[in-house]
């Protein structure tokens, strides 16, 4: 309250919620803040806001990526909201110095929306899955036009110049590629390396994109799991930790595998799933009717997006064996949740069968 008081008159706080679906990235905490008009003018008037703050994860619970810049993802919540009309959160204050609270954070205001759930995955049975064929068409459109407005932000290389990776490369996509790299030495710094993983390295190497296209914001994590809606239309675009530069098709390959992840799960189970909804040729072509640019590559850039999310699992899988929720196997390859899809890709099967 003492450090609100310094940023608003007269700061009233409820009480703080933390979501069921609070995630591994980071920790999200809501709640209302009141406090008074602004400049005085109104005697007596009061403001009175949702809010959602975002803070650093705490370092003993093994958190999923090797740092958290909670400076970068406010600065292109930021941003996004003032160059295009992709909906995300209103930014509020950041306070980088962990002396407020004992952590770093942001403040934004909340949105009110559905999610499309992870727990259970949204393809075994939910609001979306259970909907009318028309009503997730539109969401899927929906979903890929925020893609199409992101990307077309009117940016110069100086505004987005703070979403350069600092990584060895002369390209976006090279930097972007030595940023995973970076982060998976730091995954399998235990010494268990993948040799999965680093067979999908080579293949990268090896069909390597003959032009990249210009460089744009990238979200990073551009997933409907990501995004809040409304009549099945996008309300709050969320979760900024991945941004970027680099190719559109980034952001592209990254939407379509990770539905196909969850649906193969689903699949999996024995249930129907939704292998109809964010099919690659669709969503190519919402993509080129929103953008006006045909997406390129998209064996590649899938592939990429597979071989992020075997990075990100592998870690993931180790916190449990860390927390005992599971024994560390004797195949590090096992620790990847879609080993059998990203073998499938790597001999050129898996998107045949779909």
């Amino acid at each position: 309250m003492r450090w609100l008081a310094t940023q608003v008159r007269d700061p009233e706080v409820s009480e703080l919620v933390v979501p069921e679906s609070n995630g591994m990235s980071s920790e999200t905490l809501l709640f209302e803040c009141t406090w008074g008009d602004p400049d005085g003018s109104s005697a007596g008037a009061r403001v009175t806001q949702a809010c959602a703050a975002r803070l650093i994860p705490d370092p003993e619970a093994v958190p999923v990526f090797p740092v958290y810049d909670l400076e970068r993802q406010f600065r292109v919540l930021r941003l996004v909201g003032e160059r295009t009309r992709v909906p995300v959160p209103r930014t509020l204050w950041l306070e980088l110095d962990p002396e407020a609270i004992g952590s770093p954070f942001f403040v934004m205001e909340r949105v009110d929306g559905v999610v499309p759930p992870d727990i259970m995955p949204y393809p075994f049975g939910s609001w979306l899955s259970e909907a009318p064929r028309a009503d997730q068409d539109r969401l899927q459109d929906a979903s890929v036009r925020v893609l199409a407005e992101l990307h077309g932000a009117d940016v110069s290389e100086q505004d987005i110049a703070f979403l350069e990776l600092d990584r060895p490369g002369d390209t976006a996509l090279r930097r972007h590629l030595a940023e995973q790299r970076s982060y998976y030495e730091w995954v399998v710094a235990d010494g268990a390396r993948s040799p999965l993983i680093e067979r999908t390295f080579a293949w990268l190497e090896d069909h390597w994109p003959a032009s990249e296209g210009a460089p744009v914001i990238s979200w990073g994590d551009a997933r409907i799991g990501n995004m809040m809606f409304r009549d099945f239309e996008p309300v709050a675009v969320l979760d900024w930790e991945m941004a970027a530069v680099g190719p559109r098709e980034i952001d592209i390959g990254w939407m379509v595998y990770l539905h196909r992840f969850l649906d193969d799960i689903a699949i999996q189970a024995g249930l129907p799933g939704m292998p109809h909804f964010m099919r690659l040729d669709d969503v190519a072509e919402a993509y080129r009717r929103h953008a006006g640019h045909t997406p390129v590559d998209l064996d590649f850039f899938t592939m990429y997006a597979a071989l992020r999310h075997a990075i990100v699992m592998s870690r993931v899988a180790r916190r449990q064996v860390l927390f005992g929720e599971i024994a560390m196997p004797d195949d590090p390859d096992d620790m990847i949740m879609h080993r059998p899809t990203l073998e499938q890709m790597l001999e050129g099967t898996y998107w045949d069968k779909l």
